[in-house]
């Protein structure tokens, strides 16, 4: 039952401790000759930075899970309320989680942005170094904004006011990183491949979801909006529409390098707007729905014009997802299952960083001979050095 369920998040969340350490020390110790930490790609860089926010905030979750098991199997009283424990232990223990967590899911995806606009705009990246800083910068203040997921719980005033400032600071290096996209794509020349798309519509719909997490971020606003439909809103357009957009962008992207084959790009293109339609007209609606009052974690509500005509926009938009879903699962068997797609060659993409030095898909043992690096575009700049 529900102890196995607590016990088995434990026994993840050592796993995933495991795994961030590996990727530490993998990043750390096994570098090719010349690849300093400035050369290794932007999203290395952001698998560092969440390995070290796994290490650091997972723990607290495994805590929170292992003394939840005392309570229910030991006879402890750490969060039974009605005993005297503190209602809020929970929230802290699993917001100083729960928080750097919304970051762990992300910075892989900033990381996959950060190699996808450059390929196909045919520049290098804007902003590299502010980009790698930013990374870290984000890293290091996920773990000062948790208490806003608390407005509403009872938090003194003073620590609200500093929650909420801390808050807005974090949209700083988010908004670097934002701005050196746009100047990678501004004055190249760009080309609109579905790994492409996916990659600037992730601006788009990350930036419309940041907008909503300033207001969200504000005390009087937040008392307002706590428990309804705009925080939906905002976590989908942050983190699910976010998160989908870098995983479908990284898959058109490096699914030719795993298995050899080009995924179509006439049935990518379909995938790609009838996703990026359906999820606004999924997800935009619910701004105006929590505005409106309609609160989240129920399953009814009242048949009123407003609310029902605006679920019923939404409703519409999630058939659609479905059915660019069914899109991609048929372009994925179809070109790469049944080996119906074009072949990739090495480098489909024209791309200069190292993965695309090797065979399409890779051998076992990557290189023949570890390549010696010279800079951070080493199939363009080494080459023509």
């Amino acid at each position: 039952g529900m102890d196995l369920v607590i016990l088995g998040l434990t026994v993840l969340g050592f796993s995933s401790i495991f795994g961030a350490l590996n990727m530490i020390v993998t990043i750390f110790s096994l570098r090719a000759p010349g690849m300093t930490f400035m050369r290794i790609t932007l999203f290395c860089w952001s698998v560092l930075v969440t390995s070290f926010l796994l290490v650091l905030a997972m723990p607290f979750l495994t805590v929170a899970g292992v003394l939840l098991l005392f309570d229910r199997m030991a006879g402890t009283n750490f969060f039974a309320v009605g005993q005297g424990a503190d209602p809020l232990l929970w929230q802290y223990l699993f917001w100083f989680f729960g928080h750097p967590e919304v970051y762990i899911m992300i910075l892989p995806g900033f990381g996959v942005i950060s190699e996808v606009l450059p390929v196909f705009s045919r520049k290098p990246i804007f902003g590299y170094r502010m980009i790698a800083y930013s990374s870290a910068a984000i890293g290091f203040l996920s773990f000062g904004v948790f208490v806003h997921h608390m407005f509403v719980a009872g938090i003194d005033p003073a620590l609200q006011v500093f929650f909420m400032a801390s808050t807005m600071l974090i949209a700083v290096p988010t908004g670097v990183k934002i701005f050196s996209w746009l100047g990678t794509l501004w004055g190249g020349a760009l080309r609109f491949r579905t790994a492409m798309l996916f990659a600037m519509a992730f601006i788009v719909v990350f930036t419309i979801g940041g907008i909503s997490g300033v207001f969200l971020g504000s005390v009087p606003v937040d008392v307002q909006l706590s428990d309804t439909y705009f925080v939906v809103a905002h976590i989908h357009y942050v983190l699910v529409q976010g998160a989908l957009f870098c995983a479908f962008a990284a898959f058109y992207y490096w699914m030719p390098k795993m298995s050899g084959r080009l995924l179509s790009e006439q049935l990518g293109r379909i995938h790609f707007f009838l996703f990026f339609i359906g999820v606004n007209l999924a997800f935009f609606p619910m701004h105006q729905l929590g505005l409106d009052g309609m609160p989240r974690r129920t399953f009814h509500y009242p048949q009123s014009p407003e609310w029902a005509s605006l679920n019923l926009v939404s409703t519409i938009g999630a058939y659609i997802i479905g059915i660019s879903i069914a899109v991609f699962l048929f372009n994925f068997f179809h070109s790469i299952v049944l080996g119906h797609g074009r072949p990739a060659g090495d480098d489909p993409w024209e791309a200069d960083t190292l993965e695309w030095a090797t065979t399409s898909p890779p051998q076992p043992y990557n290189f023949a001979r570890i390549p010696v690096v010279h800079s951070a575009r080493p199939l363009k700049e080494d080459v023509a050095h």
